[in-house]
């Protein structure tokens, strides 16, 4: 992770956007993507040709109906690399991209290319006390009792094996669907705060389910 990091710091400068309002990428989620589009397919080869990396971007507010032009962005972006990917023989790609940091766009480039290139600075996440994020382990704990027994197993072994601000991404990146929710964790580089509003998130849910049965005990 550190070497894509290190990636990820070089390629701020200059960096490949892809604005699209219906997918917000978080560090450490991965999204499924099929590229269409002849943009974001030189995108995607270009990326593939050099370090792997992109940034997903969401649109500001009222400018979605511009998204096949060049409407404004919101500041905070996703950096993702470029994991399986399928060439298509019509140019069109399908591709997983996995997130790696959260940046803030500084100011977009003049480009010949077809998308569009931004300069943005990495935003990395503090480190915080390991008692931090006890609330958020309790909510994913009370999540994992409701869950169906293997599906919980993958949760928890997933939360287990992070801890603070990535904990708060990757339980909103399981849990939360809306794109203005998820765009609201990436948008916060508080650790603290981001781990608020994914435990209230958390609790939200756990309070529509039911517990899961004890296994084999009759109805």
């Amino acid at each position: 992770m550190s070497d894509t990091l290190d990636k990820a710091r070089a390629a701020v400068k200059r960096l490949k956007v892809f604005p699209l309002p219906s997918v917000v990428l978080l560090p450490g989620s991965a999204a499924p993507l099929h590229i269409f589009e002849p943009r974001y397919r030189a995108l995607v080869k270009d990326a593939l040709a050099s370090d792997g990396l992109f940034a997903m971007a969401q649109v500001m507010p009222g400018q979605e109906s511009l998204i096949a032009n060049k409407p404004q962005l919101e500041e905070m972006l996703c950096i993702g690399l470029i994991g399986m990917n399928e060439a298509l023989e019509d140019g069109r790609y399908n591709i997983v991209l996995v997130g790696v940091a959260r940046a803030r766009l500084k100011h977009e480039h003049d480009t010949t290319h077809l998308y569009r290139e931004v300069e943005a600075e990495l935003i990395e996440d503090e480190v915080v006390e390991p008692e931090a994020d006890v609330s958020l382990r309790r909510a994913v704990v009370e999540l994992v009792a409701r869950l169906p027994t293997q599906v919980g197993q993958r949760v928890a072994q997933v939360a287990s094996r992070v801890s603070g601000g990535a904990l708060a991404d990757v339980v909103a990146s399981t849990f939360m669907q809306d794109p203005a929710k998820r765009f609201e964790v990436l948008n916060e580089t508080d650790v603290r705060l981001r781990m608020e509003i994914v435990t209230e998130e958390l609790l939200m849910l756990v309070g529509h389910l039911k517990p899961r049965k004890p296994e084999g005990l009759m109805n």
